[in-house]
């Protein structure tokens, strides 16, 4: 391809990467061992990062070194394009460490399925290399004070051959932390696409300034796009992956269901190791226990906390199963089929971890509201990261498609 040059940059041209390159991943299970050894580093200092609200840099470089973030690279560009089971469960495996840790590659490995749907060979070539060295890719998607969520105003505009991108954006989850910031604009014919601007672009301004009560480190701030140059070749037609059936969607949203289902797991773990080691069972027991993991009740409410648990895996699991055998056949059927799929997994993985959040409390006992243990952010993150779309939605689109045979819409929130 002809390179062209535009505010003194080269097309394919990249800022110095000052990371080592990262390791290449070459199995699904070379991937979850992975998960599960980065998951009990991240897990440390988990509720300290929370509760000062400190990004994590140094634990995103280690997950970028590891090589999980170009495990969806297609193998005829040297990754491992790991199936949809494991990426759902390598997003679990981390989100129960830390959920703003699990959060915030998703719109990274949305990024690389939307490259392998509709990117160029040259992008395809080009932007996989990079995630395969350990290049992050965050996100400039959503935008505040607009009529809905597909009311794009950030504009495309031909210019000298290439493209001014203009915009103000928020919810950029990982933004801060990631290396590129694909930005989704409407061109001139109002066409929705996502320009691939790299950070240090002259006029793009990551703004650190998300303040929720959950997921607090994911770094979902305000992203400033002015009059950014973008090279064509930088730009792929997303409302492609839309126009026709597309594995997008589901995509997308297994690893919501997936982040949620860590949360849920670590609430879990916590009702469990704090009942184990900290709570008194109640007065009206009989006979009286000495511990509350003796407590008739308490057992049989872990009991159902387990159940669900199961249940939600296994559903998760499923939803991955379909979503695989829809990416080797995509038709509006198969795409209709792991959407509704993955939808069932995102209702469970959404009741129980807020329920479980709550549940902690109401089984732990007072003591472990005390802000020492941090445990209400189980609660806190669940509460806010469910909320990326309203699982209302989800319900009346698997009973549609169920009783009356209608196929759910196409986009990123199905």
């Amino acid at each position: 391809m002809e390179a062209s040059v535009s505010e003194g940059r080269k097309i394919g041209a990249t800022q110095p990467f000052t990371r080592p390159k990262a390791h290449v991943i070459k199995s699904d299970v070379e991937a979850i061992e992975i998960a599960k050894v980065l998951a009990v580093d991240f897990a440390k200092e988990a509720p300290t990062r929370d509760a000062e609200r400190r990004a994590p840099r140094a634990e995103m470089d280690k997950y970028s070194q590891s090589g999980l973030m170009g495990m969806t690279v297609p193998k005829e560009y040297g990754g491992a394009f790991v199936s949809n089971v494991t990426l759902a469960e390598v997003c679990k495996i981390i989100a129960e460490a830390d959920p703003s840790i699990g959060q915030i590659p998703q719109n990274h490995f949305y990024m690389v399925e939307a490259l392998r749907l509709d990117g160029t060979e040259w992008q395809k070539k080009y932007f996989f290399d990079l995630v395969l060295q350990g290049v992050r890719f965050g996100n400039a998607f959503s935008e505040i004070g607009t009529k809905s969520l597909n009311d794009v105003q950030t504009k495309l505009t031909p210019k000298d051959g290439a493209y001014s991108c203009t915009g103000k954006k928020f919810y950029c989850t990982g933004a801060l932390l990631a290396d590129w910031v694909p930005v989704v604009a409407k061109d001139e014919n109002g066409n929705t696409c996502i320009a691939y601007i790299e950070k240090g672009m002259k006029g793009i301004n990551v703004i650190d300034d998300w303040s929720s009560f959950g997921q607090k480190t994911t770094c979902s701030g305000t992203t400033v796009i002015e009059d950014v140059w973008v090279p064509k070749e930088h730009v792929i037609p997303h409302h492609k992956a839309f126009d026709r059936p597309t594995s997008m969607g589901p995509v997308a949203q297994i690893i919501q269901a997936s982040i949620d289902a860590g949360i849920a797991h670590a609430a879990f773990k916590d009702t469990c190791y704090f009942v184990r080691n900290h709570t008194r069972p109640w007065i009206d027991t009989t006979p009286q226990f000495e511990k509350g993991y003796e407590d008739t009740l308490t057992i049989a409410a872990v009991g159902d906390m387990k159940i669900k648990l199961l249940a939600m895996d296994e559903l998760l699991r499923r939803s991955g199963e379909i979503l695989d055998k829809c990416q080797a056949d995509m038709n509006e059927h198969t795409v209709a089929e792991a959407s509704i799929a993955v939808g069932v997994a995102k209702v469970s993985s959404t009741v129980n971890s807020v329920e479980f959040g709550s549940k902690l409390f109401e089984l732990a006992g007072t003591r472990s509201t005390l802000e020492q243990y941090n445990l209400n952010r189980h609660w806190r993150n669940a509460r806010t990261h469910t909320l990326h779309d309203p699982v209302r939605w989800k319900y009346f689109s698997i009973g549609n498609y169920y009783l009356n045979g209608v196929l759910p819409p196409r986009n990123p929130w199905v």
